[in-house]
Protein backbone atom coordinates (compact mmCIF):
# COMPACT_ATOMS: atom_id res chain seq x y z
CA UNK A 1 0.00 0.00 0.00
CA UNK A 2 1.31 3.43 -0.95
CA UNK A 3 0.71 6.82 0.64
CA UNK A 4 1.94 10.39 0.23
CA UNK A 5 4.59 11.86 2.52
CA UNK A 6 6.36 15.22 2.77
CA UNK A 7 10.17 15.09 2.82
CA UNK A 8 12.85 17.75 3.14
CA UNK A 9 15.00 16.58 0.24
CA UNK A 10 17.68 19.30 0.40
CA UNK A 11 18.32 22.42 2.49
CA UNK A 12 15.28 24.68 2.02
CA UNK A 13 13.46 22.23 -0.28
CA UNK A 14 10.37 20.10 0.45
CA UNK A 15 8.65 17.55 -1.82
CA UNK A 16 5.54 15.40 -1.61
CA UNK A 17 6.58 11.85 -2.52
CA UNK A 18 4.99 8.42 -2.82
CA UNK A 19 6.12 5.91 -0.18
CA UNK A 20 5.32 2.25 0.42
CA UNK A 21 3.82 1.51 3.83
CA UNK A 22 5.59 -1.30 5.71
CA UNK A 23 3.72 -4.34 7.00
CA UNK A 24 2.06 -3.63 10.35
CA UNK A 25 3.84 -5.19 13.35
CA UNK A 26 2.01 -6.82 16.28
CA UNK A 27 2.54 -3.79 18.56
CA UNK A 28 1.73 -1.09 15.99
CA UNK A 29 -1.24 1.04 15.00
CA UNK A 30 -1.97 2.47 11.56
CA UNK A 31 -3.82 5.79 11.37
CA UNK A 32 -5.48 7.42 8.38
CA UNK A 33 -4.57 11.04 9.03
CA UNK A 34 -7.06 13.90 8.92
CA UNK A 35 -4.78 16.83 9.79
CA UNK A 36 -1.14 17.48 10.70
CA UNK A 37 0.17 20.79 12.05
CA UNK A 38 3.36 22.54 10.94
CA UNK A 39 5.62 23.36 13.89
CA UNK A 40 7.33 26.40 12.39
CA UNK A 41 10.36 26.68 14.66
CA UNK A 42 11.44 23.05 14.72
CA UNK A 43 10.58 22.38 11.10
CA UNK A 44 12.34 25.49 9.80
CA UNK A 45 15.47 24.59 11.77
CA UNK A 46 15.50 21.12 10.20
CA UNK A 47 14.47 22.37 6.77
CA UNK A 48 17.38 24.80 6.44
CA UNK A 49 19.87 22.69 8.41
CA UNK A 50 20.48 24.88 11.44
CA UNK A 51 22.96 23.91 14.15
CA UNK A 52 21.84 21.12 16.51
CA UNK A 53 19.74 19.45 13.81
CA UNK A 54 20.54 16.39 11.72
CA UNK A 55 22.43 17.45 8.61
CA UNK A 56 21.48 14.49 6.42
CA UNK A 57 18.73 14.65 3.78
CA UNK A 58 16.07 13.55 3.05
CA UNK A 59 14.33 14.22 6.38
CA UNK A 60 10.74 13.53 7.37
CA UNK A 61 9.12 15.61 10.13
CA UNK A 62 5.72 16.28 11.62
CA UNK A 63 4.90 15.39 15.21
CA UNK A 64 1.40 16.77 15.75
CA UNK A 65 -1.70 15.35 14.12
CA UNK A 66 -5.07 13.60 14.36
CA UNK A 67 -6.72 10.80 12.41
CA UNK A 68 -8.75 7.58 12.47
CA UNK A 69 -7.27 4.19 13.23
CA UNK A 70 -7.61 1.74 10.34
CA UNK A 71 -5.65 -1.24 11.63
CA UNK A 72 -4.07 -2.49 14.85
CA UNK A 73 -1.56 -5.23 15.63
CA UNK A 74 -2.49 -8.29 17.65
CA UNK A 75 -0.73 -7.00 20.81
CA UNK A 76 -2.51 -3.63 20.84
CA UNK A 77 -4.98 -3.57 23.73
CA UNK A 78 -6.55 -0.11 24.25
CA UNK A 79 -6.99 1.22 20.70
CA UNK A 80 -9.24 -0.23 18.02
CA UNK A 81 -10.04 0.52 14.36
CA UNK A 82 -12.35 3.50 14.02
CA UNK A 83 -10.99 5.34 17.05
CA UNK A 84 -10.11 9.00 16.54
CA UNK A 85 -6.60 9.49 17.90
CA UNK A 86 -3.72 11.90 18.36
CA UNK A 87 -0.51 10.75 16.69
CA UNK A 88 2.67 11.68 18.56
CA UNK A 89 5.86 11.94 16.52
CA UNK A 90 4.21 10.76 13.37
CA UNK A 91 5.07 12.40 10.06
CA UNK A 92 3.35 14.65 7.55
CA UNK A 93 1.86 11.76 5.58
CA UNK A 94 -1.43 10.15 4.63
CA UNK A 95 -1.04 7.16 6.95
CA UNK A 96 1.12 7.00 10.08
CA UNK A 97 2.34 3.83 11.77
CA UNK A 98 3.09 4.10 15.50
CA UNK A 99 3.50 2.19 18.75
CA UNK A 100 0.52 2.22 21.13
CA UNK A 101 2.30 4.54 23.64
CA UNK A 102 2.51 7.17 20.88
CA UNK A 103 -1.27 7.21 20.42
CA UNK A 104 -3.87 9.03 22.55
CA UNK A 105 -7.56 8.43 21.99
CA UNK A 106 -9.83 11.46 21.51
CA UNK A 107 -12.90 10.30 23.40
CA UNK A 108 -14.93 13.52 23.36
CA UNK A 109 -16.79 13.77 20.05
CA UNK A 110 -17.52 17.46 20.70
CA UNK A 111 -13.88 18.42 20.02
CA UNK A 112 -13.39 19.26 16.32
CA UNK A 113 -10.53 17.42 14.64
CA UNK A 114 -8.94 20.73 13.63
CA UNK A 115 -8.71 21.64 17.31
CA UNK A 116 -7.49 18.18 18.28
CA UNK A 117 -4.70 18.41 15.70
CA UNK A 118 -2.99 21.05 17.89
CA UNK A 119 -3.21 19.12 21.16
CA UNK A 120 0.23 17.49 21.06
CA UNK A 121 2.06 20.76 20.50
CA UNK A 122 -0.09 22.40 23.18
CA UNK A 123 0.91 19.59 25.55
CA UNK A 124 4.57 20.47 24.96
CA UNK A 125 3.79 24.00 26.10
CA UNK A 126 2.02 22.56 29.12
CA UNK A 127 5.10 20.54 30.01
CA UNK A 128 7.16 23.74 30.08
CA UNK A 129 4.56 25.56 32.16
CA UNK A 130 4.30 22.72 34.70
CA UNK A 131 8.05 22.78 35.37
CA UNK A 132 7.79 26.39 36.57
CA UNK A 133 5.78 25.13 39.58
CA UNK A 134 3.68 28.28 39.33
CA UNK A 135 1.64 29.39 42.33
CA UNK A 136 -1.59 31.36 42.13
CA UNK A 137 -0.92 35.09 41.78
CA UNK A 138 2.71 34.86 40.69
CA UNK A 139 3.84 37.06 37.81
CA UNK A 140 4.73 35.24 34.60
CA UNK A 141 6.01 36.02 31.12
CA UNK A 142 6.20 34.18 27.81
CA UNK A 143 9.08 35.11 25.50
CA UNK A 144 8.09 34.25 21.93
CA UNK A 145 4.55 33.80 20.64
CA UNK A 146 4.71 31.00 18.13
CA UNK A 147 2.50 27.95 18.65
CA UNK A 148 4.24 26.86 21.83
CA UNK A 149 4.27 30.39 23.20
CA UNK A 150 0.66 31.23 22.47
CA UNK A 151 -0.50 27.99 24.12
CA UNK A 152 1.80 28.73 27.06
CA UNK A 153 0.04 32.09 27.49
CA UNK A 154 -3.33 30.39 27.72
CA UNK A 155 -2.05 27.71 30.09
CA UNK A 156 -0.41 30.23 32.41
CA UNK A 157 -3.69 32.15 32.46
CA UNK A 158 -5.70 29.14 33.59
CA UNK A 159 -2.91 28.34 36.09
CA UNK A 160 -3.49 31.67 37.86
CA UNK A 161 -0.52 33.77 36.71
CA UNK A 162 -0.85 37.50 37.36
CA UNK A 163 0.25 39.71 35.84
CA UNK A 164 0.77 37.67 32.70
CA UNK A 165 3.13 39.27 30.16
CA UNK A 166 3.64 38.25 26.53
CA UNK A 167 6.65 39.31 24.46
CA UNK A 168 7.15 39.04 20.71
CA UNK A 169 8.49 41.17 17.85
CA UNK A 170 5.29 40.63 15.83
CA UNK A 171 2.48 43.08 16.79
CA UNK A 172 -0.23 40.75 15.45
CA UNK A 173 0.97 37.97 17.74
CA UNK A 174 1.10 40.35 20.68
CA UNK A 175 -2.51 41.31 20.00
CA UNK A 176 -3.50 37.64 19.81
CA UNK A 177 -1.83 37.01 23.16
CA UNK A 178 -3.91 39.80 24.72
CA UNK A 179 -7.07 38.28 23.27
CA UNK A 180 -6.14 34.86 24.69
CA UNK A 181 -5.41 35.97 28.22
CA UNK A 182 -2.23 38.03 28.54
CA UNK A 183 -2.51 41.16 30.68
CA UNK A 184 0.32 42.96 28.89
CA UNK A 185 2.11 42.41 25.57
CA UNK A 186 5.46 44.11 24.93
CA UNK A 187 7.89 44.38 22.04
CA UNK A 188 11.25 42.95 23.19
CA UNK A 189 13.03 45.19 20.66
CA UNK A 190 11.84 48.32 22.49
CA UNK A 191 14.72 50.04 24.33
CA UNK A 192 12.67 50.18 27.54
CA UNK A 193 11.44 46.56 27.36
CA UNK A 194 13.01 45.45 30.65
CA UNK A 195 11.85 48.62 32.41
CA UNK A 196 8.28 48.05 31.25
CA UNK A 197 8.29 44.45 32.46
CA UNK A 198 9.60 45.50 35.87
CA UNK A 199 7.11 48.37 36.08
CA UNK A 200 4.08 46.08 35.72
CA UNK A 201 5.54 43.64 38.25
CA UNK A 202 5.97 46.28 40.94
CA UNK A 203 9.66 46.70 40.21
CA UNK A 204 10.44 43.14 41.23
CA UNK A 205 10.71 41.41 37.87
CA UNK A 206 9.03 38.23 36.67
CA UNK A 207 8.74 35.24 38.98
CA UNK A 208 8.17 32.65 36.24
CA UNK A 209 9.09 32.82 32.57
CA UNK A 210 8.63 30.46 29.63
CA UNK A 211 11.37 31.14 27.05
CA UNK A 212 10.18 29.85 23.69
CA UNK A 213 12.15 31.77 21.08
CA UNK A 214 15.25 29.60 21.06
CA UNK A 215 17.22 32.84 20.52
CA UNK A 216 20.06 33.37 22.96
CA UNK A 217 19.54 37.16 23.00
CA UNK A 218 15.97 36.58 24.20
CA UNK A 219 17.31 34.26 26.87
CA UNK A 220 19.50 37.10 28.11
CA UNK A 221 16.45 39.40 28.18
CA UNK A 222 14.54 36.80 30.20
CA UNK A 223 17.36 36.83 32.75
CA UNK A 224 17.33 40.63 32.84
CA UNK A 225 13.58 40.54 33.59
CA UNK A 226 13.72 37.76 36.17
CA UNK A 227 12.94 38.46 39.81
CA UNK A 228 15.06 37.46 42.77
CA UNK A 229 14.90 33.62 42.83
CA UNK A 230 12.86 33.62 39.63
CA UNK A 231 12.45 30.56 37.39
CA UNK A 232 12.91 30.31 33.63
CA UNK A 233 11.61 27.31 31.71
CA UNK A 234 13.67 26.71 28.56
CA UNK A 235 10.97 25.44 26.21
CA UNK A 236 12.41 26.76 22.94
CA UNK A 237 15.37 24.99 21.31
CA UNK A 238 18.36 27.36 21.37
CA UNK A 239 20.18 26.19 18.24
CA UNK A 240 23.05 28.71 18.47
CA UNK A 241 24.45 30.13 21.73
CA UNK A 242 25.95 33.44 20.66
CA UNK A 243 25.14 35.86 23.48
CA UNK A 244 27.41 36.35 26.47
CA UNK A 245 25.77 36.10 29.88
CA UNK A 246 27.28 37.10 33.20
CA UNK A 247 26.19 34.01 35.07
CA UNK A 248 27.33 35.30 38.44
CA UNK A 249 25.28 38.52 38.25
CA UNK A 250 22.30 37.14 36.32
CA UNK A 251 21.91 33.56 37.59
CA UNK A 252 24.09 32.64 40.56
CA UNK A 253 23.80 35.70 42.79
CA UNK A 254 20.02 36.30 42.35
CA UNK A 255 19.31 32.57 42.63
CA UNK A 256 17.54 32.27 39.26
CA UNK A 257 16.62 28.73 38.24
CA UNK A 258 17.11 27.69 34.60
CA UNK A 259 14.93 24.67 33.90
CA UNK A 260 15.42 22.48 30.84
CA UNK A 261 11.97 21.78 29.41
CA UNK A 262 12.65 19.71 26.30
CA UNK A 263 9.61 17.58 25.56
CA UNK A 264 11.55 14.31 25.87
CA UNK A 265 12.41 15.10 29.51
CA UNK A 266 9.21 13.59 30.86
CA UNK A 267 8.27 10.57 32.95
CA UNK A 268 7.49 7.66 30.64
CA UNK A 269 4.92 5.74 32.66
CA UNK A 270 3.52 7.64 35.64
CA UNK A 271 2.85 11.34 36.26
CA UNK A 272 3.90 13.13 39.43
CA UNK A 273 3.53 16.79 40.51
CA UNK A 274 4.83 19.23 37.84
CA UNK A 275 6.03 16.33 35.67
CA UNK A 276 3.28 14.61 33.72
CA UNK A 277 3.53 11.95 31.04
CA UNK A 278 2.88 12.86 27.42
CA UNK A 279 -0.45 11.05 27.37
CA UNK A 280 -1.68 12.59 30.64
CA UNK A 281 -0.84 16.10 29.39
CA UNK A 282 -2.65 15.41 26.11
CA UNK A 283 -5.73 14.27 28.02
CA UNK A 284 -5.57 17.43 30.15
CA UNK A 285 -5.42 19.62 27.04
CA UNK A 286 -8.36 17.76 25.49
CA UNK A 287 -10.39 18.36 28.65
CA UNK A 288 -9.50 22.07 28.67
CA UNK A 289 -10.48 22.37 25.01
CA UNK A 290 -13.82 20.66 25.62
CA UNK A 291 -14.50 23.00 28.54
CA UNK A 292 -13.59 26.11 26.53
CA UNK A 293 -10.72 26.97 28.90
CA UNK A 294 -8.26 27.19 26.01
CA UNK A 295 -8.92 27.96 22.35
CA UNK A 296 -7.46 26.96 19.00
CA UNK A 297 -9.69 29.02 16.68
CA UNK A 298 -7.75 32.30 16.86
CA UNK A 299 -4.48 30.43 16.25
CA UNK A 300 -5.58 28.59 13.11
CA UNK A 301 -4.28 30.53 10.10
CA UNK A 302 -4.89 28.25 7.12
CA UNK A 303 -5.65 24.69 6.04
CA UNK A 304 -3.81 23.55 2.92
CA UNK A 305 -3.52 20.40 0.84
CA UNK A 306 -0.29 18.36 1.00
CA UNK A 307 0.32 19.14 -2.68
CA UNK A 308 1.11 22.70 -1.59
CA UNK A 309 4.02 21.52 0.57
CA UNK A 310 6.83 22.82 -1.70
CA UNK A 311 5.35 26.33 -1.63
CA UNK A 312 4.54 26.20 2.09
CA UNK A 313 8.05 25.17 3.08
CA UNK A 314 9.68 27.63 0.72
CA UNK A 315 7.72 30.29 2.57
CA UNK A 316 8.76 28.83 5.92
CA UNK A 317 12.42 28.95 4.89
CA UNK A 318 12.35 32.58 3.75
CA UNK A 319 9.42 34.46 5.31
CA UNK A 320 9.76 35.63 8.93
CA UNK A 321 6.00 36.28 8.99
CA UNK A 322 5.09 32.65 8.20
CA UNK A 323 1.50 32.01 9.44
CA UNK A 324 1.97 29.95 12.60
CA UNK A 325 -1.32 28.01 12.50
CA UNK A 326 -0.67 26.13 9.25
CA UNK A 327 -2.37 22.73 8.89
CA UNK A 328 -2.14 20.06 6.19
CA UNK A 329 -5.48 18.43 5.30
CA UNK A 330 -4.91 14.75 4.45
CA UNK A 331 -8.55 13.78 4.13
CA UNK A 332 -9.32 11.99 0.91
CA UNK A 333 -11.16 14.04 -1.69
Amino acid sequence: MKTKQIFFTAPGKAELLDVELPPLKDDEIRTDMEYTVVSGGTERANLVGMANTAQDYPKALGYCGVGRVTETGTRVKEIKPGDRVLVYHGCHMGYNTNKEYEITKVEDDSIPSLDAAFVIIASMGLGGVRKLELELGESAMVMGLGLLGIFSVQLLRVSGAYPLIAADLNPARRQMALELGADFAFDPAAPDFTDRVKAVTGGKGVRACVEVTGVSAAMKQALECASWMGRISLLGCTRVSDCSVDYYQMVHRPGVKLIGAHNFVRPKHESYPHHWTHQDDCKAILALLAAGRIRVGPILSRVVKPEEAPKIYDQLAHDKLFPMGTVFDWRKS
